[in-house]
């Protein structure tokens, strides 16, 4: 191989490695059987997520995970694979890939990285199940809001029933 091609792909290990330690989550799917259609909506869908979608070859995905620390990945990576990257929400890529898989078969969660942690394939969809930060806040704001919808409601009802009673 050239000195030319080596420094390439050692500055493709640089660029990657930067970008895994950058992002909050890192999620491997095997892509095979996908067509560029397909692949164009996954992006798309992705993108629309605040995350990133590329594919890498092994080799180069293997070096960067080994450098950022994430060495257990490379077990992952065995045939043609993309790389999603979320630098916004700890769970938007696995989520994305795992909605898209069940109308797409064809693409398979494999492993990721959420938060600096290492997740197995079990791990990884668990992640992908848990619901969107949006959903989440809005499951909060409902749980805070409730107590007090209640009390004003009591309230409410103490009020008129003063109102009803004769005075004396």
């Amino acid at each position: 191989m050239s000195e030319k091609a080596i420094q390439r792909k050692n500055e493709e290990v640089k660029i990657l490695t930067e970008k895994m330690q950058n992002s909050n989550s890192i999620v491997i799917a095997n892509y095979i059987g996908l067509t560029v259609e397909q692949m164009t909506n996954l992006r798309n869908q992705l993108r629309e997520n605040g995350c990133e979608l590329k594919v890498i070859k092994n080799n180069i995905i293997r070096r960067a995970a080994e450098q950022a620390g994430f060495s257990e990945m490379s077990e992952a990576l065995v045939g043609p694979n993309a790389v999603a990257f979320s630098t916004e929400d700890s769970v938007s890529a696995a989520k994305t890939i795992y909605d898209f898989a069940k109308d797409n078969k064809a693409l398979e969660l494999k492993v990721g990285v959420v938060d600096g942690e290492y997740m197995n394939n079990d791990k990884i969809q668990q992640i992908a199940t848990i619901p969107s930060r949006e959903t989440l806040l809005t499951m909060i704001a409902a749980g805070l809001l409730q107590p007090i919808k209640e009390v004003a409601i009591a309230i409410d009802l103490h009020t008129k029933n003063l109102e009803e009673s004769p005075q004396e």
